[in-house]
């Protein structure tokens, strides 16, 4: 389905592109702890919001 050139082409870019992710994320990691700490929070909230709607269309069914 895919040329060797086209594998190899992705493997690449996928590894460039997960080493720039990393360098990008080491820069602002700093930053990011200043600006989002409440942010696991509203996470862990919306995901039980989830949960329980989830729940109660299973209960009330």
């Amino acid at each position: 389905m895919f040329s060797t050139g086209q594998i190899i082409f992705a493997l690449l870019f996928i590894f460039v592109f997960a080493i720039a992710l990393g360098y990008a994320y080491k820069g602002d990691r700093k930053l990011h702890s200043k600006n989002y700490k409440g942010v696991k929070w509203v996470a862990i909230t919306f995901i039980l919001f989830i949960v329980i709607l989830y729940a109660l269309k299973h209960v009330l069914r």
